[in-house]
């Protein structure tokens, strides 16, 4: 299968200092993307805020943008807080300014919190709303006007498979909680992406969601993973939010795939990412989602 080709494009990945986004970023640019990384990490890995304490989690966007370069690739670093409204209302304009144009959004960037209803802060639950839903809104309609200029193109927003209900009789994961509002913003990101596909499709504007079909060990997300959980290759992940990113949107907008899911029902190849060795067909997991398994909506 042809991989898609991104030359000439310009790619804005948020949240790219490490883990899901910096997979991406990387397949993006190894695809001939110049592709803007943004984080509050620049030289050195920013604090936050986790479980009530202050925690440095590694991971910078000077590595990132020195591994894409290594590769052949072409990054540049745009630090930015997205919790500082000066810094996200500007970030489409300098990312499209630094880069020349901008044709792909992936809002990637996230906080993690975990913490039941009854437990959870006040803050907790509106960084989680600000993270996962205001700050996609935000950069999905300063970018579609410059989208719209250029004749289109691709909005991919990174959602989770905690977006679906628990299964019945509740696992024991379920009934311990501390996903409920994170889960809750993931499927209203979800509703928000189909909706405004419908609406940028006549822009030729695309709008899809990708997701992890289970879990994703990253530096961000390790304390919040079993350390027995069977997780799965980001590469898998960034191949399918590379695949949301070449086509009309008339061909391929609206979705919510699943990492593992939509390479093994499409057909699609898996590269590494640096974009030159092949991986190898894979299985989705059989402990998945029962409702993402065997989805025939991907044709």
């Amino acid at each position: 299968m042809v991989q898609p080709q991104l030359n000439g494009r310009a790619a804005l990945v948020t949240g790219a200092s490490r883990g899901i986004g910096r997979a991406i970023a990387q397949r993006l640019a190894s695809a001939g993307a110049t592709v803007v990384v943004t984080a509050r990490s620049a030289g050195a890995p920013a604090v936050q805020k986790r479980f009530g304490a202050e925690q440095i989690v590694a991971g910078t966007l000077d590595e990132t943008v020195a591994l894409i370069e290594a590769a052949g690739g072409r990054a540049i670093a745009l630090p930015a807080d997205l919790e500082h409204e000066g810094d996200r209302n500007v970030l489409i304009e300098r990312a499209a300014a630094a880069a020349g144009r901008l044709d792909i959004l992936v809002n990637n960037a996230g906080f993690a919190d975990y913490a039941r209803v009854e437990a959870m802060s006040d803050d907790t639950f509106r960084r989680t709303l600000l993270h996962y839903l205001e700050v996609p809104f935000a950069l999905c309609r300063a970018a579609a006007p410059r989208m719209r200029a250029n004749g289109g193109g691709w909005i991919v927003n990174i959602g989770s498979v905690t977006a679906l209900p628990p299964t019945r009789p509740y696992p024991d994961y379920a009934r311990a909680g501390g996903d409920t509002v994170y889960a809750s913003v993931k499927a209203a990101l979800n509703r928000f992406s189909q909706g405004l596909a419908a609406e940028l499709v006549d822009a030729n504007i695309a709008v899809n969601v990708v997701a992890p079909s289970t879990a994703i060990r990253t530096p961000g997300a390790d304390q919040l993973i079993p350390g027995d959980y069977p997780t799965e290759d980001v590469a898998y992940l960034a191949a399918t939010v590379l695949d949301m990113c070449h086509l009309p949107a008339a061909e391929r907008t609206g979705r919510i795939a699943y990492s593992m899911q939509w390479p093994h029902d499409t057909g699609l190849a898996v590269r590494t990412l640096d974009g030159r060795d092949p991986l190898p067909p894979a299985d989705p997991p059989a402990w998945s989602h029962p409702a993402i398994t065997g989805m025939a909506e991907w044709a």
